[in-house]
């Protein structure tokens, strides 16, 4: 009698703790769910939300990209990186639990940066921004002829563009109210060395001269210090990079495409040599120069058409998407 018992008993245990075994995840999943309920939007309720879930994912698949980390290349040496998009699933639940219709128009992304960073390469000149962002910079060297500056800074203006214009130490001196002009216009400004040497001759001492001269001018008359830097006639050594990087914490830029203004074309040869050049990531050197000043009208409407953002530098080799 005792064992038959015993045998009852025994198999109504397993009988309940099969039930419990194989039911588990449900009950894991509503423990969890009901701990983590101010996470969940309010009044969405738990059914729905599994719906919602599974269209999010559906869509996401076309919406989000891969980052892409920044690289050494060994023409364009250091290329910075490109942040990803991923889909904020809580805020996109939220966007259309507001709505009161999911829809994948209420997708809410959020970038995600490079696992390697431009600042982590190292002390490496900087050619181009990446070519998947479509950005464009029409960058300005200033260290002669102010008569066409003027006009230059009315057609960014027109144009609703902040360019950077990299600077001579001596040309700040010797123009101040100019200086001033480009910041107050809100322009970016970096450095472009004190005396228009060729830096790729200099000794240690004269580089650190020539830099900081500039950087101390330029902070003194704008109340801006620059973070980049841009050799003279893109004549540069790995001391003059290194030095910049390490001492001052400056990014030495060089150029993508030049309009070579200083050699006086025409201003349609400018046009057409570099709107071939266009492209994602690309720097377009010029002067404050006649050559430049009578193409930049068009070749900024040109980079428009093209589907390119015209900005900063330092938005160009910047990770970040554009707004």
């Amino acid at each position: 009698m005792k064992t038959g018992r015993r045998r009852l008993l025994f198999a109504i245990c397993c009988a309940v703790l099969f039930v419990f075994v194989t039911n588990w995840k449900p009950v894991t999943h509503y423990v969890n769910t009901v701990k983590n309920k101010e996470a969940l939007p309010v009044a969405v309720p738990l059914g729905e939300r599994d719906e919602w879930l599974a269209q999010i994912e559906k869509w996401r698949a076309e919406k989000e990209e891969q980052p892409i980390n920044a690289k050494l290349d060994r023409v364009w040496k250091a290329v910075p990186g490109y942040n990803g998009l991923e889909v904020d699933i809580e805020a996109t639940l939220a966007k259309m639990k507001a709505a009161k219709t999911p829809g994948p128009e209420h997708l809410v992304m959020r970038e995600v940066p490079p696992a390697v960073a431009l600042e982590e390469l190292g002390a490496h000149p900087i050619y181009r921004g990446n070519p998947k962002k479509p950005a464009i910079s029409f960058m300005v060297n200033v260290a002669w002829g102010n008569e066409y500056l003027d006009s230059m800074l009315d057609t960014f203006d027109k144009h609703q563009v902040k360019t950077t214009f990299f600077l001579d130490g001596s040309w700040v001196k010797r123009n101040p109210e100019e200086a001033k002009k480009i910041v107050q216009r809100g322009h970016e400004l970096g450095n472009h060395a004190y005396s228009h040497p060729d830096m790729k001759h200099l000794g240690v001492e004269r580089i650190h001269q020539e830099i900081s001269r500039t950087q101390a001018i330029i902070e003194q008359t704008t109340g801006v210090k620059p973070a980049l830097f841009a050799p003279p006639s893109g004549s540069f050594s790995q001391r003059v990079v290194d030095i910049a990087h390490s001492s001052y914490g400056m990014k030495t830029i060089l150029w993508t495409a030049d309009t070579v203004d200083w050699m006086k074309p025409p201003p349609e040869k400018v046009i057409a040599k570099i709107s071939k050049l266009m492209d994602n990531g690309v720097l377009v050197l010029m002067h404050p120069t006649a050559a430049s000043e009578k193409s930049l009208d068009q070749l900024l409407t040109l980079a428009k058409q093209k589907g390119l953002v015209p900005t900063t530098v330092s938005q160009v080799i910047s990770s970040s998407r554009l707004p």
